[in-house]
């Protein structure tokens, strides 16, 4: 939720310091009050943003979008004042959890805007979230509608599933996840060496379930209660 160009440039600079790195390749923005403001209507903030490029601390920028954010987001798309500044958008997208909305999610597609993709397995294993695992109830009812479809889909694991899906979708660049454990790099991996998309079939159902959850529940969530 930044405001300022000042309040970026600090992050930048805090994070680079602890990193011991002169610059970094992608910088997330994640714009808030008047810095969304000026991205939306070609205000001082896209020169102050340019400028820390040109200082060589970030090489471009993407901006992140969440469900209460969609509407910001496709201000700043369709005024286009920033298109030059940032490359492309990062959110949540697995196959529980789509954070943009229905119409973002339209518009990405029509304008071709490049996709970074986070949060790959969705929080846990699908048959953990759907048998009691520790998760918001919105997620785990998810879970029991995903479940089936990945139970019959034959594919060896969760986490392959979810890289598959993802790296699915022509405008993703990359899928983001983490782990604390050992064994589940090791998933990721194996995941992302050789990722063939999924049955169209498979990916079509869970894209007609996300567009609901989008209408039903998503565009209504307060900010960070998801």
């Amino acid at each position: 939720g930044w405001s300022s160009v000042e309040e970026v440039r600090g992050q930048i600079l805090d994070q680079l310091a602890v990193l011991d790195l002169p610059g970094m390749t992608i910088g997330q923005l994640c714009p808030g009050g008047p810095l969304a403001d000026e991205l939306a209507s070609g205000g001082a903030a896209i020169a102050g943003l340019e400028a820390i490029k040109s200082a060589g601390l970030v090489q471009d920028y993407v901006m992140e979008v969440w469900p209460w954010t969609s509407e910001t987001a496709i201000k700043i798309v369709k005024n286009a004042h920033a298109t030059g500044l940032i490359k492309g958008l990062i959110f949540y997208l697995n196959p529980l959890q789509r954070f943009v909305s229905n119409e973002l999610w339209d518009l990405i597609h029509e304008m071709q805007i490049p996709i970074v993709a986070m949060r790959t397995v969705s929080g846990g294993n699908v048959l953990h979230l759907r048998d009691g695992g520790r998760a918001p109830e919105y997620l785990q009812q998810r879970a029991e509608q995903v479940a089936p479809i990945f139970e019959r889909s034959g594919v060896r694991s969760w986490t392959e599933f979810c890289v598959r899906f993802a790296l699915g979708f022509e405008l993703v660049q990359a899928t983001v996840g983490s782990t604390s454990r050992h064994p589940n790099l090791q998933e990721f991996i194996l995941a992302s060496a050789n990722p063939a998309a999924l049955d169209p079939e498979i990916v079509s159902e869970i894209m007609a379930m996300q567009r609901q959850w989008s209408t039903d529940f998503d565009q209504f969530a307060a900010p960070w209660s998801m």
